[in-house]
């Protein structure tokens, strides 16, 4: 009985000395106040992305999807025409400025041998093919959807790239190529929206959390829809009333 009275007065000394003032671990603890550590991110942004909002997301994937692969096969089919009589008149051949004609002409329409409306194609297919997957709930893993960002990324670069060439080289628009120019940009947004929501593309330090509530709360559309009027108001800047 003495020698466990003994270790328990010796316990007792040990838990003295760590709670006593020389330790210097207490009040190392009490001054973390939190102030000096990063800030938490809002648990339900670090969840997937409620299923409504990913749907409401894909669906004007899907409308733009569609739209941007009706005009990439009627480019085709003028592409054809083309093909068999260069000197043909296209349905959007209207006057000088707006000439769909000038611009499949133009060896930008064909910078990898064949037509770009088949990129056009064979890209739409596969976007509305994913967004009609992540509709019916499918979740993608991060490296598959990181991909798709990185590929559609590409084409949204080649699309304005074939806008900047159109409206300073060639000196003609095509209306169908702006359309699709519009729906690349719609698309993007979409699955940009998606891909930093559901965490796949992290942006570093607080600019992460801030970025997954940004999308969340649907203040990306503003960016979009400015994007979409500059590049309105630098066709008009340019043409002004000659477009009609």
């Amino acid at each position: 009985m003495k020698d466990v009275t003994a270790r328990r007065g010796t316990t007792s000394e040990v838990a003295e000395d760590h709670d006593g003032p020389d330790d210097g671990l207490g009040d190392d603890l009490d001054d973390l106040d939190g102030t000096d550590l990063p800030p938490d991110p809002d648990p339900d942004l670090l969840r997937p992305a409620p299923l409504p909002w990913v749907r409401r997301t894909a669906i004007e994937m899907v409308v733009s999807g569609l739209i941007g692969l009706y005009a990439s096969f009627v480019l085709s089919i003028e592409a054809l025409v083309l093909a068999k009589d260069q000197n043909a008149t296209l349905s959007c051949d209207l006057n000088a400025v707006i000439s769909c004609g000038t611009v499949a002409r133009s060896w930008q329409a064909e910078l990898f041998g064949f037509p770009n409306a088949f990129l056009g194609i064979a890209a739409e297919a596969v976007v509305l093919t994913l967004a009609v997957a992540l509709i019916g709930g499918v979740r993608f893993p991060r490296w598959f959807m990181l991909s798709a960002q990185v590929v559609y990324t590409l084409g949204l670069v080649f699309a304005l790239w074939l806008f900047q060439q159109a409206y300073t080289v060639i000196g003609a628009l095509c209306p169908w190529c702006l359309l699709i120019t519009v729906t690349t940009t719609l698309v993007w947004a979409g699955l940009t929206r998606i891909n930093v929501r559901e965490g796949n593309i992290v942006l570093p330090g607080a600019a992460g959390p801030w970025a997954r509530r940004f999308v969340a709360a649907g203040n990306d559309w503003y960016i979009t829809v400015a994007a979409l009027v500059l590049l309105a108001g630098v066709v008009f800047a340019r043409y002004g009333w000659t477009l009609l």
